[in-house]
């Protein structure tokens, strides 16, 4: 046994493999993660190398107390059937003794920088933190990349791309972010952070106009003219009257 707790990120509840999973079970991103932790607990505890001799897919949902969840991670490629056991890719990078070690020594690092740091911050202004922030996201900012499944927009891109097209806060969804990343992610394109946030903005401003111009184009229902002076539907209203060269009638 490797030890009693195990690594999940903290955006693993909008990954879209989890989405992809919610999708396929017809269940919400919550129970997905409670399903996937019952699973890696399962082979953080049995295992030593991420392979689990003599199990089936049917055994691991019994285990999981859901049929068919097996079947699921295969297919977002987080578990793989040999026929003879089952495997977590990239086990010893998120799960083992050597894993969790490592995850320790980042904590106690961060946290010794943090402390022999702590007094030079408190001498440094509001202003001075706030231009550093900004240089180091700017060299990020620079630097192009492909699309991946854990990308997610941040504030510092994002806010003023909101800004300049009239778009909420509130429409960058976990979901528009998941579909963003899925269409992306098989183009091989490579962008820079600020730029992916400008795609994902626009997509999300495009997609509102997609569907107000299908509003729009929706037929309405008109409703029958009926003469508004009663009594004279079926009457002819020239009768005895003498017609005049002008196409006028006199009595």
């Amino acid at each position: 046994m490797a030890g009693d707790w195990i690594k999940m990120r903290t955006d693993l509840l909008t990954s879209p493999k989890v989405i992809r999973m919610a999708s396929a079970l017809k269940a919400d991103r919550f129970r997905i993660v409670g399903g996937l932790l019952s699973v890696w607990s399962l082979f953080d505890s049995h295992s030593e190398d991420g392979s689990l001799s003599g199990y089936s897919l049917e055994a691991l949902d019994d285990l999981a107390a859901w049929p068919g969840f097996s079947a699921a991670m295969v297919d977002v490629g987080w578990l793989i059937d040999t026929g003879d056991s089952l495997q977590l890719p990239r086990f010893e990078a998120h799960n083992g003794a050597s894993a969790k070690r490592r995850a320790q020594d980042k904590d106690r690092k961060q946290n010794d920088r943090k402390m022999s740091g702590s007094d030079a911050d408190k001498k440094r202004t509001r202003e001075e933190k706030r231009r550093e922030e900004e240089n180091n996201n700017s060299v990020d900012a620079r630097q192009r990349f492909e699309m991946f499944e854990d990308w997610q927009p941040d504030e510092l891109s994002l806010a003023p791309q909101l800004k300049t097209m009239g778009v909420l806060q509130a429409q960058v969804t976990p979901e528009a972010v998941a579909e963003f990343v899925s269409y992306w992610i098989t183009q091989h394109t490579a962008d820079t952070q600020k730029s992916w946030c400008r795609k994902l903005v626009l997509a999300i401003k495009n997609a509102g106009v997609r569907a107000a111009a299908e509003v729009a184009r929706t037929p309405r229902t008109s409703r029958p003219t009926t003469s508004k002076h009663t009594g004279l539907n079926g009457q002819d209203l020239i009768a005895g009257l003498e017609a005049n060269p002008d196409g006028t009638f006199s009595l």
